[in-house]
């Protein structure tokens, strides 16, 4: 949840503070800006991530995105690993320094605004869940993730992703063989979780031959890493 309690002066006086919404993936970072009751005030921008991936690369980029985007109150961000209290801890996918990186501080020095640094997974399915049971999301791209809610309330750090579902294995070994690895995951997260829906997201779930698996399972938009920005807030 928001490392900052309190939104900035202009953002109490706005009626429908706006989000700056980030998703940094392992090959692409996405931003846009959110109204108060979570669609789109912008166009969504998408940038590759650098080969170089530190912390201070990133920072200088989503500077440069935030002056193609315009005005904001706030900032959301959804990070490719382990988050606590706005501290990176694991990013496979990223450079070595991101390990105890204070990513929350960071942007708040920079921009001037309160943040709220989560796990790209939590962020997903704050854009997708119903709100309603036990909903398990599970996200595909350059790396592998998942989130938990129950009735809408986030369990945070679940990691029950696998490597061998990354988009690497799925590019080496095809998609035949990676939906099948699929549909045996998910049977074991099915039996794990006992959730009530299962979401698939991120820039593989097009990939997915959802015939094929167990359960109540529903294809979400990649958009959803980016309109979970507002509900972090309690929009």
């Amino acid at each position: 949840m928001p490392k900052t309690a309190s939104l900035s002066s202009s953002s109490r006086k706005r009626k429908t503070p706006i989000t700056f919404s980030i998703d940094i993936g392992g090959s692409g970072i996405k931003a846009t800006l959110l109204n108060g009751d979570g669609t789109l005030a912008k166009k969504r921008l998408r940038i590759p991530t650098p080969e170089i991936a530190k912390p201070d690369i990133i920072l200088k980029q989503l500077e440069q995105l935030s002056k193609q985007l315009g005005i904001f109150d706030r900032i959301a961000v959804g990070f490719p690993g382990v988050v606590r209290n706005g501290v990176t801890r694991v990013a496979p996918n990223l450079a070595i320094e991101w390990k105890g990186y204070d990513f929350a501080k960071a942007l708040e020095e920079k921009f001037s605004k309160p943040v709220c640094v989560l796990n790209d997974a939590d962020m997903h399915g704050f854009g997708a869940i119903s709100g309603k049971g036990v909903e398990l999301v599970l996200t595909l791209g350059t790396g592998v993730g998942t989130a938990l809610f129950v009735n809408g309330t986030l369990v945070p750090n679940i990691e029950a992703g696998i490597t061998r579902l990354d988009g690497r294995v799925l590019r080496k070994g095809g998609r035949k063989r990676w939906n099948k690895r699929l549909a045996k995951h998910i049977r074991k997260l099915e039996a794990i979780f006992n959730y009530d829906r299962l979401l698939i997201g991120g820039g593989n779930a097009k990939h997915v031959d959802i015939q094929n698996l167990s359960g109540n399972v529903t294809i979400c938009s990649n958009l959803s890493g980016l309109l979970g920005g507002a509900r972090v807030w309690g929009r």
